[in-house]
């Protein structure tokens, strides 16, 4: 019988459970495939599930990020300069701060769980969807500090302020993508 939770039984449940799992399920199951180890029990404990620690930080920094660039946002077009200033530092610098936890996440699923890019369907999914997103995390946070070093020479003001907006809007999707990342890649 399969490890997994959802498979129990038909050959055809354990192909599908194979062919869509995530890291979610490696995170159990690859200590679990080396000849000769122990097999777990099959309750999950919730402290035990791969979506709390890193990811779930992850989660709540990046939709913090997303309430920092509102507010500073806001703070442009009521034209408070020193809290647009503050606002737009706290969200790259949240932004970099992601990138830096989702790097130490790869270490972890380097080390601790022998996933790499080789594994086979969890590894290569979850680098190239992570990976990716973190690139334009990455690539968000820079924007963000650019638009930050524009701020402190006064380049914009509350009617004329296209390019703040336009990076805003890029880290609002940026936000949503993780949102939807987070569900697939960790939860499902």
């Amino acid at each position: 019988m399969h490890a997994c939770c959802r498979c129990r039984g038909s050959a055809a449940r354990v192909s599908r459970c194979s062919a869509t799992s995530s890291l979610a399920a490696v995170r159990g199951r690859l200590a679990d495939q080396r000849p000769g180890a122990r097999r777990r029990p099959r309750r999950l404990y919730l402290r035990h599930h791969p979506a709390i620690g890193i990811p779930a930080l992850n989660t709540a920094i990046l939709l913090t990020s997303g309430l920092t660039v509102t507010f500073a946002h806001l703070a442009l077009r009521a034209g408070r300069r020193g809290r647009l200033a503050l606002f737009l530092a706290l969200t790259f610098l949240l932004g970099f701060t992601f990138v830096g936890l989702q790097a130490r996440e790869y270490g972890e699923a380097y080390r601790e769980l022998g996933l790499r890019l080789s594994t086979g369907i969890y590894g290569s999914t979850f680098f190239m969807l992570t990976g990716f997103h973190g690139l334009h995390v990455t690539l968000g946070a820079i924007m963000l500090t650019v638009i930050w070093l524009r701020v402190l020479r006064g380049h914009f003001t509350a009617n004329r302020h296209f390019a703040f907006e336009a990076v805003a809007w890029y880290w609002h999707f940026v936000d949503w993508v993780w949102l939807a990342l987070f569900i697939f890649v960790y939860w499902l």
